[in-house]
Parts: structure tokens; sequence; C-alpha cells
């Protein structure tokens, strides 16, 4: 029996906000290092505080961990090292006593190697589940074409058992799926309905627009069968139930975004699209080629969705996830302005339409890492710096990016106290903690009333408060100004109006319409002058 919930609505999730888990990272419960499922239900009286409707979890399923469990090698087994599936069934439905719904993490575009349907299909051509993989002819050491790994390298990789090259965009242990192939369609499928059955609340689906690829023709990024193939998934499984569906995009323009999200519910309830993600990259590239954000731009990127998107899809709000570094050290300021800058960026996210997602540690203004070489796990990290270090990169720059965008800068363990490795684990960490927790961390920030936690809290509860976080239609204020992000949520029973300094200096900024009306949230405590923006203030005014 469900509680009385808005879960039981269709599109519950239009005014939800979803926390984002690495499990690895977020709570270790036996002492091995390692975050796990036990220590998730641990810590869900923190996460009901919060006020979050949804926990997305990363991948926990059974994997040789090549990848941090986005190489799956059985899709209906938990691993070990993070529990058992009585865990996960207990976490479900302890969750949902909470009124939290479970969004599983599904890797569709690829396998781990060690699944059964590789290990089959590499033993012959004639083998049932060969065809469950993309395959093509060659000899050793003469690729079928030039494509590139995501992660470094080509994308092929040569099977002298079968005389043939498969596809991998990631790492040589994640072998494509062959979507073309009905048959593999229908095991993910039933796979998915599984985890249904289940109680889960909705999934987030890695990769989503590879789907369609075309390794001959080198299309990799919304292939001509993408939508067709999202459709028949819909139709075959989660559109059934009042779930949500986001899809990582890479390669999502408000167009097609309009497709991914059409709000007749024929393919996903939203993308996550990494347009401004982009920004502060030379040419929008190469992530690890530093430059600075252009402003103007970036705003013009979220007028773009925003409006884009106004009832004809839905967007999806984030700073940070598990391969994002940290936002206030990317864009905000984690020195003197930390708490402030922290502040002003969840206001200027959660003031706008579309379904806001937290990341673990994002709520207390946790910062990037700035490790040595030897500290580092992730995987793509460690192969940038190899292949920078080959082609003479000075050390100095390659760490200098390294600690600007490393995916390891979102994966440092989560800091809960003051006691040793944070909280996280009574033993080892599989990753250092940021030596900041003493003074950044979960006990302190409950402690204080003006927290970053607190004012997320806030945020949280203003949006079901009020329709118009919801339903408000959006209208850029200020265009051309090169500090202020200001705008306009109108809707039939009010407007928000929405102003954040996003830098360090005092601007002036003209404020007079909102004379009378209510503040909503700010981020400092005296918010009386209708001229100016202190370093990195934000206000949110209801009329």
């Amino acid at each position: 029996m469900e509680n009385n919930s808005i879960f039981l609505e269709k599109d519950w999730w239009k005014k939800a906000v979803i926390y984002q888990i690495y499990p690895r990272s977020f709570q270790d419960s036996n002492g091995d290092g390692i975050g796990d499922i036990p220590g998730i239900l641990r810590r869900l009286d923190y996460l009901a505080d919060l006020g979050i409707d949804a926990i997305w979890l990363s991948p926990v399923y059974q994997s040789p961990q090549d990848d941090n469990g986005y190489d799956i090698s059985d899709y209906e087994k938990i691993d070990p090292m993070f529990g058992t599936m009585e865990d996960m069934d207990q976490l479900i439905a302890k969750a949902k006593e909470k009124n939290i719904r479970i969004i599983m993490d599904l890797v569709l575009n690829h396998t781990s190697d060690e699944h059964t349907w590789f290990l089959e299909a590499k033993k012959s051509r004639d083998n049932p589940y060969h065809d469950y993989y993309i395959w093509r002819d060659g000899e050793p050491g003469k690729m079928p074409n030039e494509m590139r790994a995501v992660f470094g390298g080509p994308a092929w990789e040569w099977v002298p058992e079968v005389g043939q090259y498969y596809l991998h965009q990631f790492t040589v242990k994640q072998p494509d799926l062959n979507w073309e192939n009905p048959k593999v369609r229908q095991e993910l499928y039933k796979m998915i309905n599984w985890w249904i059955d289940k109680g889960v609340g909705g999934f987030r689906l890695d990769t989503v627009d590879l789907f369609g690829k075309k390794p001959d023709e080198m299309i990799t990024h919304n292939g001509p069968l993408l939508h067709d193939y999202l459709k028949e998934m819909s139709r075959e499984s989660y559109g059934r139930k009042p779930l949500i569906t986001v899809g990582e995009a890479w390669g999502a323009d408000v167009e097609n975004a309009k497709l991914y999200s059409n709000p007749d519910g024929s393919e996903l309830s939203m993308v996550f699209q990494f347009e401004a993600m982009l920004l502060d990259e030379q040419g929008g590239k190469e992530k690890w080629d530093l430059s600075p954000l252009p402003f103007r731009q970036m705003k013009d990127v979220f007028n773009r969705w925003q409006t884009g998107l106004y009832e004809k899809g839905w967007n999806s709000l984030f700073w940070e996830n598990h391969d994002i570094p940290r936002i206030i050290s990317r864009w905000g300021n984690d020195k003197e302005y930390r708490e402030k800058s922290a502040k002003m960026l969840a206001t200027l996210l959660h003031g706008m339409q579309g379904t806001p997602y937290i990341y673990q540690g994002e709520e207390l203004g946790m910062t990037n890492t700035a490790y040595d070489i030897s500290e580092y796990r992730d995987i793509e990290t460690l192969n940038m710096y190899k292949e920078r270090k080959e082609k003479g990169v000075p050390e100095n720059e390659i760490m200098a990016s390294i600690h600007a965008k490393s995916r390891d800068n979102a994966r440092s363990p989560m800091q809960w106290d003051t006691s040793p490795n944070a909280g996280f684990t009574s033993g080892i960490p599989w990753m250092k903690v940021n030596p900041n927790y003493t003074e950044i961390n979960g006990e302190a920030a409950l402690k204080d009333p003006d927290s970053i936690f607190h004012y997320y809290q806030k945020l949280i509860q203003l949006r079901k408060q009020y329709d118009v976080f919801t339903d408000g239609k959006f209208e850029m204020l200020l265009p051309e100004d090169e500090s202020i992000f200001a705008y306009k949520r109108g809707h039939n029973e009010g407007c928000l109006t929405v102003f954040c300094n996003f830098y360090g200096e005092t601007v002036e900024c003209p404020m007079e319409a909102c004379n009378g009306a209510q503040l909503l949230i700010s981020n400092y405590s005296d918010s009386d002058s209708m001229t100016s923006l202190r370093p990195y203030e934000a206000r949110i005014y209801y009329q």
C-alpha cells in the first residue's frame, strides 16, 4: 500500500527535487572504505529532512568496476561491495515510507565484457549472442575506421577467437550493445520491467543519445533510429506507469529535447543536456583545455532552453553530478564567498522551470579537490594524464586541468562530520577525503540555521508551496548585463523575480519594480537596497 503522496500523479516529477547519490562515496557501513546501500539507509532521515522527493542512485549492479559500475555484468544482481538484493529491497521500501522514490541508473548503451552475453558473443560468429554486440571484420592492427573512444584510444578492439573487432565507445571492457537487434531491445525491456515490479520510481538512462549509433557512418550521437527506439522502450516498459525517466544526452539541443521530453510521454520525462556545462572549454571541444566562463553566453543558453521547452518539453536543472566538478570551485568562489556563492548558484537554478537535481555534498558546499596524481582513481583522468605526459605537456598544466575538471572532484567521500575520514568510513577510504572536511561537513551544517543545507531546504519548500516555480513562463531580464543574472517567471497565480550577482563585486541593479513585493529568499539577511547587489547576492521576490 503506497503512502498518500504526490507519486500517484502522472507528472509528480515536475514538482519534485531529486538527490543524486554516488554510492561508493556516500556512506560506508562496514569499514571496507567503500560506500554501500546500508550506509544510504542510515542517512535516509538526513535526506528526508532536506526535503527531497527521489534519490537517483548511480549504478549498484554487479560489475568488475572498470568504470566505477558503469560496466555492468549483471543487471539483476547487486554488487557485493554495495550489499545485497535484500538491502536494495529494504532501501526501496524504507525510502517509500518517507515519500522518497528510488531512481535506478540504467546503462543500456553497453555492458561489461564480463557480462554473460559478451562472454558468449566472443566464442564464435555463430553464437546466438554474437549479434548482441557490434562487430566488424578486419585484421589485427587495421581498424574498421578511425572512431575514437571517449576515454582515449581507438573505439575498436580485436578478438582473435572470431577474427573481428567489436565497438566500444568507452573502455575496452565496455562493449557497445547492438540496438539494431530486436532481441537485445527485448532483453533490456524485460530487465527494466523487472525493476519496475520491484517498486522503483524511475530511471536515469546513461548515454541515451548513443543508442542509435551508426559506426560505419561515424555517427555516434542522435542516430536516425534513436527516437524510434525510445518510443518502443517507453511503450514496452516505463511508459505504462507514473515513473520519471531522464536521459543523459551530451549531444542534445533544444529541438531534439522536444522529442525526448514530449509532453505526451512517448519517450522520456526529460534529458540532461550539457550545453552550459561545456562553455568553459576552449571551443567547447575538449574538457581539459580550460577557458574562462563566457557569462553572457551562459545566460543565452539558459534563456534558450527555458523559453524553447516551455509547454513543449521539460528541463532538468543541475550544476553538478558524478561526472562534473563542484560548481562552487568552478563558477563560484570556494574561498571567502563559499557560502554566499553556493546559495546564489542554488537560487539561480532552483528558480527556473524544470526538475532540480542536487548532487551529494552540493547542499553542504563541498569543493573540488587538489590531489597528487597518485591519489586520483578516475580512469578518464588517469588516461588523460598519461597521454599528455607522453606528448610533453608540462606537469603543472596537466595538474591544473585535473584540479579543475577531473570527475574525481565530485567523487571524493561525503563529508559528514569532523571525525576521522569525515565520518564516511571507519576504515581506509577508497579515495582520499577532501582535507577541508573539518570546516565543511553535514554535522556543522545541520547545527547552523544559516547554512547552505538549510538554504537548499528552504528552496525545496518554496518549490512545493508556489505553483509558479513549476508553471511560470520564463523571461530574461538585463540580458546584456555582464554581472547579473536576472529573470521573471510569470503565472496566473503570481510572478517570481530572481536577481543573482554572479561575481564578487557590488554592482548596481534596478530592482525598484519589486518594491512592496514579498522577498521569498535571499542569501543576505538584510536585503534592503533596491538599487545594488552585493558580492554573490541573490534574491527571489514574489508578487
